[in-house]
């Protein structure tokens, strides 16, 4: 099979001229750097949430997954290295805007909110604290740069991008998935604060969901049982080895592994969000 793509996290190959398989690696990535040690099963988590969610939302919209049952596969990939941690999908011409949906404020937005009251560009009310729930969700979409960092743009100049039309219908399937998965997952102790959702264009010329979705690298999951406005929140999802990083000081590109209990952890984190979100056990 060809390999065409090595991102941070998934390797992408060519089946055929309509087919891809995705493959969900261990790495782990972190301030734009993959990390130097692996998070066990950690790409078997990320593919089977991503999964489930794809299901959930197919009454919204159409997803680009054929199949995950290895028996479908290719015969190279039928094999124990690739169970569970990849996906036989169709084709996309992908568009090029990350598509982020923010219902909390945090991270950026926050520091962004502190500044002059805006996020990405959008006028929020007065008086909003770390962590608080937003009136509504909001579409902050972002360039999807192939190096470096992604850029903030607007919606305007998504429009530009894409035209109006499919700008409008990312804007609302970005905000309708969100909504109907956050409201999920808060019964079972989970708050999205934010994620975000890459859409392609398939062969009949529908808008269809691809790449991940919901999952622990792509989204903020919280705890809902130590939510608390007014300051940072644990979470369920990689913020933990930032944390770690930014309070240690080490050097993402030092090379130097990360310890064992921190790898430990961070894998412990994947496994409670995919039990919490499923209701099954990893």
């Amino acid at each position: 099979m060809k390999k065409i793509s090595s991102g941070k996290v998934r390797e992408i190959y060519e089946v055929d001229e309509d087919k891809l398989l995705l493959v969900v690696s261990d790495r782990i990535s972190a301030f734009d750097y993959i990390l130097p040690s692996l998070v066990p099963n950690k790409g078997k988590i990320l593919n089977q949430i991503s999964k489930f969610w794809f299901d959930y939302i197919k009454d919204i919209i159409p997803n680009h997954v054929i199949s995950t049952d290895i028996k479908d596969f290719p015969a190279e990939f039928q094999t124990k290295k690739f169970e569970g941690r990849s996906m036989l999908v169709k084709k996309l011409k992908m568009i090029p805007v990350e598509c982020i949906v923010r219902g909390y404020i945090t991270g950026s937005g926050w520091k962004n909110y502190q500044k002059d009251g805006t996020v990405c560009g959008i006028t929020l009310p007065e008086g909003l604290q770390e962590s608080e729930k937003l009136p509504e969700p909001i579409f902050t979409p972002t360039t999807k740069a192939s190096e470096g960092h992604d850029e903030n743009i607007s919606f305007d100049e998504v429009c530009n991008l894409i035209g109006k039309d499919l700008a409008e219908e990312l804007r609302s399937k970005t905000i309708e998935i969100y909504q109907k998965c956050a409201d999920y997952a808060l019964t079972k102790g989970v708050i999205i604060a934010d994620t975000k959702f890459e859409f392609g264009i398939d062969e009949n010329g529908k808008l269809v969901i691809g790449d991940e979705v919901l999952t622990p690298d792509s989204s903020r999951f919280w705890p809902a049982s130590d939510y608390q406005v007014g300051r940072g929140q644990k979470s369920f999802d990689k913020q933990y080895i930032r944390d770690w990083i930014k309070s240690t000081g080490y050097d993402p590109e030092s090379g130097t592994p990360i310890p064992d209990d921190v790898i430990h952890t961070t894998a412990q984190k994947y496994v409670e969000a995919y039990e919490l979100l499923t209701g099954k056990k990893f």
